[in-house]
Parts: C-alpha cells; structure tokens; sequence
C-alpha cells in the first residue's frame, strides 16, 4: 500500500503550493476539471518535474491559477468515471510508463469547507512520460508537446542518465515517525557495526548520512529507493517496490510444469538477505558424496556460489524493467537465478572484467556489510566453488530483457555432454587465467576428477575446446607434455 499522508500534512501542502510563484513548471492549478486532458496533464508536469530535479510534481483542482487562491472545486475524481471505466484505471492504461499518481480530496481548512483535489505525480525516471502515445511538457504556465522543444528533450534525456534510481525517493513527505515506522532501521545499525542511538534524531541523522532518507520542508523526510530497497520492512508499503521483491520457486522435477511452493519476499534486501539464504539452503537436498572432493554429506550447491548470485541478481537488475524483480528457481537437478536487464559485460568475460553495475550505492553498501563479495570476485568464486564440488560449470545465459544464473547439480564425467565439457574447460582456463596461471592437461584432470591414466580423455576436451575458439595454446613451440592454454581472449 502506498504511504499515507495526513490531513494535516495535506493542508500544509496546500498553503505550500499556493505560497509558490504565478509561473511554476512543476505545479498547475485549476478550478475544474477537464476529464480528457488530465492525462496529458500528468505527462507534462512528470517531466517537468524530472527536468526540474523536483521530486514531485502536482495538479491542484479548486485554487485560481492567477491570485493562487482557494476557491473550492466541483471535481472528485473518486467518482469520476470515463468511458466506462474508473478515472485512475482509464489513465493509468493511457500512460507509458506507468508512473505513480495519486489524487487527495480534502477541505481546505478546519473552518473551510471549500473541497479540494491535490494530484500528487511521482516524475519521469528513466523516460519521458507519454499519455496516449504523446510526450508532454511545460513551457512556463503551459502545456506543450514535447517534441515542439528539442532542447528541452536532450536536456530531460541527459538528467534521465544522471540521476541514478539509488537518489530518486521511493516517499516523500512524511513524518519521522513514519519513517522509522517504514524502515527497519534497528537492522540498519546491526549490519553496519554502529551503536543504535538512544534518541530519534541520531536515528535519523545516521540514516541521512547514509543517503537512506533526505531531509524535506516542514520538518518532514523523504525515503530515498536506497533506503527503501535495502531496508523496508514491508516492500509493498512503497508502491513502485512491490514487485523488486525477491521470489523463490521451487518446483517438481526439472520442468515448470508443477510447483510445490512459491515464496515471494516482502523485506529489503539488507534485511532479508540472510534469512532468504537459509531458507533457500532447507528446501535444498543434499548430496552424501562428491566425485572424490567431498566423502560426506555436503550441500547440493555451495553456500557461496548461491550467496554469490543471488547477491549479483540483486546488485545488477535494471530498476527500470517494471513488474518483475529478482527470481530464484529450484528444479531437480538445477538453480536459475534471474534478474530484470540484460548485464552491462558480456557473459563470456564475467569471470575476468571488471563488474559493472547500474545500481553502485547499492553495491557499495552491500559490499559493506558483507553480504555479497569484494569488487571483482564474485564470479571468480563461483566459478571455483563449482570446480570444488567437481559440478558442471555454470551457464550464464542473457534473455531479451533478462540476465539468468544457472548451477546444476553433481554428474560425473561420463554423464556430463561435450558441450558441458567444453564450458568447464572454458572457465577453468579463465580461471587459471586470473590467478597468473595456465591450464594444462593435468589442472583440468584435477577439475574434472580423472586419474592420470585416462589424460586422453582431457586431452579430447581440450582439443574440442580450441577448435570452438573458447582457448588457445600459450606457447607453440613448447612440447606435448608441456603445452599450456589461456582463454581466446588474454
């Protein structure tokens, strides 16, 4: 559910509003309402807003838009219906994207009892705000098509690449109390070693400090995405979050055809985090022996590896894919790990570029607290993880919107397929490759479990593996016995 706002507040907003100049691009004030041209109302003044660097923008029904006083309005949008269809729905299908809009209907004062409508409009994020397939913006006091302002649209595309989804706000306005009430904030000092403060306004202080809430007019406070997405207690109590919710499905065999359970989070990743891992690791079985690493019983995957990418599934999403989030999916004999946005290196080099990340407030803080690995080796110890359990390499695979993990669970040699082979040999030459070292024929004997005597088995998967181009030899001239290979790449 969205954040509430008193009425109080309400009022206080109103006198904030009519307090503001004749000319305010982020601001439009009306007596009625005219049904068919709100939407390119919302359009015009969202980015505006965005353009503005205001964290909210407003439609103002029963104030004079000349002397910026109340007179009341006939208007309740709570009752409108058009073509049909309530008023919110009937815009909410005309916007794209579909942006957070609310209306407020209210008296003016405790001894006035002129009705008035405050459209509360969250500003463009990441692209302008289209009604009905048209781009709207404000030019003084008026509204305009915004491709008439090609200056104005360059300069709106370049704030949509500055502002990072870290920095926008996820509420806005709202009392202390309801910001501690919003937030799990003793987590927050558990994570980060420090003391919880005995009084509200070091709470409060720390917590800006951290860019987790910005402070607003009025006494008031804004939470910014960061503080939310890391430290909700309730995800859905922040409208355009609900759905950045991590789900966990698991489900019968290796198919998608039956679950057996679906599990979708509702607390912030710094929050969850952990709580999510250990639930995953109980619906997990167990193997009770590994190839030759492992002769006891040992989780089916390891605990790294997982933490590993479930972490980067949350670090590397692209906040703006609506209606999807991090996803965990446990099958038979796999794990597919996904993440809205397509990844910003490709799959081939995750193991030995450097990571880079949309969301890097994010994945600083998360690195700060431990929660997912240092720069630059998360994959580097999934990869060797893997290796240890003697499994089948990873699969790193990208989607038209999607980035997806994938761990499968122990097969031997034998049953592993020449393609499977070749992935793993790829990777532990990448491997060796970071670490200053080359893959020989005895290093990849060592990956696979093979004893000495069937090294031409190794050496088949090598071969195969230079003719896909993946690896090729170190050193030409050097003898059989000690030719050595590095990836394509280096």
């Amino acid at each position: 559910m969205p954040v509430e706002i008193t009425l109080e507040q309400l009022r206080s907003l109103l006198k904030e509003l009519c307090g503001l100049p004749a000319e305010t691009e982020w601001v439009e004030f009306k007596h009625n309402a005219d049904v068919e041209k709100i939407g390119e109302y919302i359009s015009a003044l969202a980015n505006s807003a965005a353009l503005l660097g205001k964290q909210t923008a407003y439609l103002v029904y029963g104030v004079d838009d000349d002397t910026h006083e109340v007179v009341g309005t006939r208007f309740k949008p709570s009752q409108q219906k058009h073509k049909q269809q309530e008023l919110e729905n009937w815009l909410l299908q005309k916007l794209s994207p579909k942006i957070h809009f609310r209306f407020h209907e209210f008296l003016a004062g405790a001894e006035d009892d002129k009705p008035v409508v405050i459209l509360e409009i969250q500003p463009a994020a990441h692209h302008p705000v289209q009604f009905d397939g048209v781009e709207y913006i404000r030019s003084g006091s008026y509204k305009k098509k915004l491709k008439d302002f090609p200056e104005k649209e360059r300069e709106l595309w370049r704030v949509f690449e500055k502002t990072p989804f870290e920095q926008q706000l996820a509420a806005n306005n709202i009392s202390a109390d309801k910001v501690l009430q919003l937030l799990e904030y003793p987590a927050y000092f558990d994570l980060t070693g420090l003391s919880l403060p005995d009084n509200r306004a070091g709470i409060l202080d720390a917590l800006k400090a951290d860019r987790l809430i910005e402070q607003a007019v009025g006494g008031n406070w804004h939470i910014t995405n960061l503080g939310a997405i890391l430290f909700a207690r309730k995800l859905q109590s922040f409208q355009h979050l609900g759905r950045k919710a991590v789900r966990l499905i698991l489900y019968k065999g290796n198919s998608r055809i039956e679950t057996i359970r679906e599990i979708e989070g509702n607390k912030g990743y710094a929050v969850g985090f952990e709580g999510l891992i250990d639930y995953l690791k109980t619906l997990l079985p167990s193997n009770e022996e590994i190839g030759k690493a492992f002769r006891k019983e040992v989780p089916m995957y390891p605990e790294l590896a997982i933490r590993e990418l479930v972490a980067n599934a949350i670090i590397h999403q692209d906040f703006s894919i609506t209606g999807t989030g991090p996803m965990i999916e446990v099958f038979a004999t796999r794990m597919e790990i996904t993440n809205p946005g397509v990844p910003l290196v490709a799959t081939e080099r995750f193991l030995d570029s450097p990571p880079r990340s949309r969301n890097e407030a994010l994945a600083s803080f998360l690195r700060r607290v431990n929660i997912c690995e240092e720069r630059g080796t998360g994959i580097d110890k999934v990869v060797f993880q893997t290796e240890l359990y003697q499994l089948p390499a990873p699969v790193f695979e990208v989607t038209e919107q999607h980035t997806r993990s994938i761990l499968f669970s122990y097969k031997t040699f034998a049953d592993m397929d020449k393609e499977e082979r070749i992935r793993a040999c790829y990777l532990h030459c990448c491997l060796r490759h970071v670490n200053r070292e080359h893959m020989n024929n005895a290093s990849l004997r060592e990956r696979f479990g093979i004893e000495q005597k069937n090294q031409a088995q190794v050496s088949r998967v090598i071969k195969d593996t230079v003719n896909a181009g993946l690896i090729r030899v170190y050193d030409p001239n050097a003898g059989t016995k000690a030719m050595r290979y590095v990836p394509c790449w280096a």
